[in-house]
């Protein structure tokens, strides 16, 4: 019995040496962003809420979801695309001092339908700057082709205008996390780089390895965390014999795994190469698990009922939508910082 306590000891004393201090196993380079293990455990939770399909609830932020580390959170825009069954939110984080955008990925029930039908066609991404670059025909489009662009603009053109020169943080799961890189990158053509950080949860691939080096240099703040066996982040396939052609990763990757034996189980933080596509993180296992995509952090991520782009919403938030042809709408709100500073009044000149 003394044996088996020591043998128990030392295996615990041998995976702490191993893994202690979550930034020993980097290899960035000196410039390169540094991960932030607290802010993941709360973006993680914004991806998560975006999932909600109680409108009321989510604008309001009293949804089940809306507590714990974003709690205080503001809602300022909330925008659905009916027609694509897109979801997405602007607000801000008086706690992060930062505009946070988060954007709904796959429902669960529809994940392997999404596998089977995925639309892998590369389009030309004709930015200036990015010589050969593809991106995905289909993730590109849900950001930039759909009502989602404009609401999330505005959104944040109006929290910059009375919050200030906020940063901007942007989240998202699964396809959710692939809208939020193009929105992402959209953002820092328009803000600047060093004001917009982008932290994706089991997100696919979006584009080839023109494009990647094209993401890597406009957005450098940028991390995909991965999770064990998600199958997602190993779709579009990469195929290191077709570099140029085949799709690939932008950097840079934090793999979440697990590592020791039975009871001593430690979850490992590992940040991957500059390469995106690093032999030694998620690519060196199998991508065959929907279930280790479906939770990130211990959060749930995913929608909170069964039923395909549920929306319930109380008839009186009408008065905070604006509605097109096709159905799609955008809830807008006025910031309590706002309402604060009409109720104090003009201030009185002395002159």
């Amino acid at each position: 019995m003394e044996r088996r306590w020591w043998i128990s000891l030392l295996i615990a004393i041998c995976l702490c040496v191993g893994s202690s201090g979550r930034g020993l196993e980097t290899k960035q380079k000196v410039h390169s962003p540094l991960y932030n293990h607290t802010l993941a455990t709360i973006l993680v939770e914004y991806a998560s809420a975006v999932y909600i399909s109680d409108l009321t609830d989510l604008f309001t932020w009293t949804c089940s979801r809306c507590n714990g580390l974003t709690k205080g959170f503001e809602v300022i825009e909330l925008v659905v695309d009916v027609q694509n069954c897109l979801q997405a939110f602007v607000g801000v984080a008086d706690d992060l001092d930062a505009i946070v955008i988060a954007f709904r990925g796959t429902q669960e029930t529809s994940i392997q339908n999404w596998i089977e039908d995925l639309f892998w066609k590369q389009l030309d991404f004709d930015y200036p700057g990015c010589t050969d670059g593809k991106v995905h025909h289909g993730f590109f489009n849900a950001y930039n082709n759909t009502i989602v662009r404009s609401g999330i603009l505005d959104g944040v053109s109006r929290a910059k205008e009375i919050y200030g020169d906020l940063k901007i943080m942007v989240t998202g799961h699964s396809m959710g996390g692939a809208m939020a890189a193009f929105c992402g990158l959209d953002l820092a053509l328009i803000y600047g780089s060093k004001n917009v950080q982008v932290m994706t949860f089991g997100q696919p691939r979006i584009g080839n390895a023109a494009f990647a080096t094209y993401y890597s240099e406009v957005v450098p703040n940028t991390f995909r965390v991965t999770h064990e066996h998600d199958m997602v982040p190993h779709l579009p396939p990469y195929y290191q014999f077709f570099p140029q052609k085949t799709y690939h990763h932008f950097p840079r990757e934090v793999w979440l795994y697990n590592i020791g034996l039975g009871f001593l189980i430690y979850e490992v933080e590992k940040i991957c190469d500059d390469s995106g596509e690093d032999p030694d993180c998620s690519r060196s296992v199998s991508g065959n698990s929907i279930t280790d995509h479906l939770t990130y952090f211990g959060v749930e991520m995913g929608c909170d009922t069964s039923s395909k782009c549920r929306i319930v919403m109380a008839p009186s938030l009408a008065s905070y939508g604006k509605v097109d042809d096709y159905g799609n709408f955008a809830l807008s709100r006025v910031p309590s910082k706002f309402i604060l500073k009409k109720n104090e009044g003009p201030e009185i000149s002395d002159q």
